[in-house]
């Protein structure tokens, strides 16, 4: 089983938030990674987009499928991963560091949002 890092919170979708100050950092599970494949595209929104809770803020296409990208607290988009756009790569290759995807200012608190104990448990649910 995969390590998720304990400084981090994850949601259901497999989207992972990491709390910087006033700001989150968001971006998707090693676990959403290894079930799209090779990462070719990001849709991220624009810079000053809001968002809800768990509403759509783009899309990652790879080898295998289309998905779209959840976000796992209300807020305003502060800014994006622009190395996305020509190296989606990255977030294969390092999807808790440079494969970020996007910085949230919070509307709401993380109330929901699991720890990485229970994300692990929720994973191990979905393997029965």
């Amino acid at each position: 089983m995969a390590s998720y890092p304990s400084d981090l919170k994850y949601t259901k979708d497999h989207e992972w938030a990491r709390i910087e100050g006033g700001l989150v950092r968001v971006g998707i599970t090693s676990h959403a990674v290894e079930q799209l494949g090779d990462i070719t595209l990001i849709d991220l929104p624009k810079v000053g987009a809001k968002l809800e809770a768990h509403g759509n803020f783009g899309t990652v296409e790879s080898v295998k499928a289309v998905s779209e990208l959840f976000s796992p607290i209300a807020g305003e988009v502060v800014e994006i991963n622009g190395d996305l756009a020509d190296k989606p790569e990255l977030v294969n290759d390092d999807t808790y560091g440079k494969g970020w995807m996007i910085v949230l200012k919070p509307t709401a608190g993380l109330d929901g949002l699991m720890d990485a104990a229970a994300y692990e448990a929720f994973l191990g649910a979905l393997d029965h």
